[in-house]
């Protein structure tokens, strides 16, 4: 199992401020589904800021996404140890596997796989 991206997740009132204030820093908008906002490094493609409202199709907020090769095997991983699941593992619409789980200080993290098969 690899980490392929770690993303902070910040909750933004506005996407447009949002956009231009990590725009003077030199990020560029790399996907946008109305909601939720990811802005990268044009040099650096896994150097990203994530910047959301209300999720889709989630009841919380989470503090950061990890990206890693095999979700499957970390959500069972996660759920072996006892980890706190706050959203369940599942398809999402726009191309990801993921599911929400606690960290030992509470936090939420989206652990995500992109699908390679819409199915």
């Amino acid at each position: 199992m690899s980490v392929r991206r770690v993303v902070p997740d910040i909750r933004s009132r506005s996407f447009d401020e949002s956009r231009n204030f990590y725009g003077a820093l030199g990020f560029v908008e790399v996907m946008n589904q109305g909601w939720v906002m990811t802005m990268g490094s044009p040099s650096n493609p896994t150097a990203q800021v994530t910047f959301m409202g209300a999720d889709a199709t989630a009841p919380v907020h989470p503090d950061m996404s990890v990206e890693v090769d095999d979700v499957d095997a970390i959500h069972e991983a996660m759920v072996a140890r006892g980890a706190t699941i706050v959203h369940p593992l599942q398809d999402e619409e726009w191309g990801v596997r993921r599911f929400f789980v606690l960290d030992p200080d509470g936090r939420v993290v989206n652990v995500l796989g992109h699908r390679t098969e819409q199915g």
